[in-house]
């Protein structure tokens, strides 16, 4: 599907462009509940995962703010070495299009700046993966990066200007591309597409290279 013309503003379709990147996440008590691993607790898994998303995001040369929608307060906690995060409460948001906007409308609710809803649950994330999708959502009004299977979506963003929606959850891609988000030229192997609910994915994950956090705790 062709990309939606742009008509944000020129300024921000630079390389110079610094995003505002919301990422839910649930308590880990009650995450990842698929995400089997012998001997290893899964809200402490889910988190360590959830953490090292963070890191990687608030390392990304064109992120200018984090935004943590979360009621887990073990989360924020850890969370304390991790600079330049900004947390939210979820409160009454219900899934996770309701905890993004939330986030949105805390930071950025005339959405002047470009706006990025990155998923909670990539532990092997490079900061440079980040960056070149983010390139590549400046030219765009809307861009959308799939999962693994180009079923589900990883990461949606709105360019400065642009109204923001989401639409995730299982098979969200084609919703999103139905709402006009362009599918970004990401590479398949690329640690922005590997998202991690099963153990399997878990394991593909890991041959990118975990992050410090989620590496640690599986030993």
């Amino acid at each position: 599907m062709p990309a939606p013309a742009s008509t944000a503003d020129p300024e921000i379709g630079t390389r110079s462009a610094r995003w505002v990147v919301v990422v839910p996440v649930k308590p880990s008590a009650r995450a990842k509940s698929r995400l089997d691993v012998d001997g290893v607790g899964r809200a402490e898994l889910a988190r360590a995962i959830a953490l090292d998303t963070l890191a990687a995001a608030t390392a990304c040369d064109l992120v200018a703010q984090v935004v943590v929608v979360t009621d887990d307060a073990a989360l924020a906690r850890d969370a304390a070495t991790i600079p330049a995060l900004r947390f939210v409460p979820e409160g009454d948001a219900s899934g996770l299009d309701a905890a993004v906007a939330a986030g949105v409308a805390a930071v950025d609710p005339g959405g002047r700046m470009p706006r990025a809803a990155l998923l909670g649950d990539l532990p092997a994330l490079r900061p440079a993966d980040l960056s070149a999708a983010l390139r590549a959502a400046a030219s765009v009004d809307r861009g959308v990066v799939p999962d693994a299977e180009d079923a589900g979506s990883t990461l949606v963003t709105a360019n400065a200007g642009v109204g923001w929606v989401t639409s995730f959850g299982e098979d969200s891609l084609a919703r999103h591309v139905a709402l006009g988000c362009a599918v970004l030229p990401i590479p398949d192997a690329t640690s922005l597409r590997r998202d991690v609910d099963t153990a399997a994915q878990l394991e593909s994950a890991r041959m990118l290279g975990l992050g410090p956090r989620t590496s640690a705790l599986l030993g």
